[in-house]
């Protein structure tokens, strides 16, 4: 798995040699200034919500009180490093339902870009068809909403984890390499669509190779430190590089 993540990373550096040397700019930077604008809004309203919604939770279950009665600092300390968990979790939850909006939204252009990449690495043209960008958007879809409902029933119950003090550490990380699996699945599945694979197949052969996975959406989750720059970019790239892996894999 350690090498399939490291062939997803490369292929993140190899992606802007790539859109250079082709000339897809414009199939880049267009979706990146939406994803952007839609980003900046819905980040907006995280963070006007979250911490209320944190503190909320606290008062439903009493904790808040509990605390008080206890007056024992290294207890108050856990639960305050558990809510601070709590809402790093939030943050991902919020991301995931953001991410599987701009997915759906945004299908037909990821479906067209990697159809472009293939074509280019594979020295073919598939031919443009309506009909089958109809079928990859309704496939793309289809597989965004069945991993966003998986995706929240882990969420939830990491979620519920973060309560814990001692499990609440863990939860955060492991609930970044869920979102990271998922979102590296559907830029991936765009190009086992393109093969023939159906739904299934394209979920047993992923499930095989979680690597190229968990590294497409990792890295796509880190482009997001860099501002601006990084939001415009990331979701092409990781199409692209998507695309990348999986050819480097199918060669070798």
């Amino acid at each position: 798995m350690l090498k399939e993540i490291i062939v997803s990373i490369q292929s993140y550096f190899e992606a802007y040699g790539f859109i250079r040397t082709h000339r897809l700019w414009k199939w880049i930077v267009v979706p990146g200034l939406i994803y952007t604008a839609l980003f900046l809004v819905g980040i907006y309203f995280f963070f006007a919500s979250a911490t209320d919604a944190v503190s909320a939770l606290s008062h439903l279950i009493g904790i808040d009180t509990w605390l008080q009665s206890q007056q024992n600092e290294v207890l108050n300390f856990l639960f305050l490093m558990a809510g601070i968990f709590l809402w790093l979790i939030l943050l991902l939850f919020y991301f995931s339902l953001f991410k599987y909006f701009f997915l759906i939204l945004g299908s037909p252009v990821f479906a067209y870009l990697s159809e472009k990449t293939a074509a280019i690495l594979e020295g073919r043209d598939f031919p443009f068809s309506w009909r089958q960008l109809s079928k990859d958007m309704w496939r793309g879809i289809r597989l965004a909403l069945r991993n966003s409902l998986w995706q929240t029933v882990y969420l939830i119950a990491l979620l519920l984890a973060s309560l814990i003090p001692v499990a609440g550490l863990i939860a955060p990380l492991v609930a970044l390499f869920v979102e990271c699996y998922y979102y590296g699945f559907s830029m991936l599945d765009y190009s086992l669509e393109r093969n023939r694979l159906s739904a299934g197949e394209s979920i047993n052969y992923i499930g095989r190779h979680k690597g190229l996975a968990i590294g497409n959406g990792l890295l796509f989750y880190l482009m997001h430190f860099v501002p601006i720059l990084g939001w415009v970019l990331a979701p092409a790239y990781a199409v692209i590089a998507a695309t990348l892996s999986l050819h480097k894999i199918k060669n070798a």
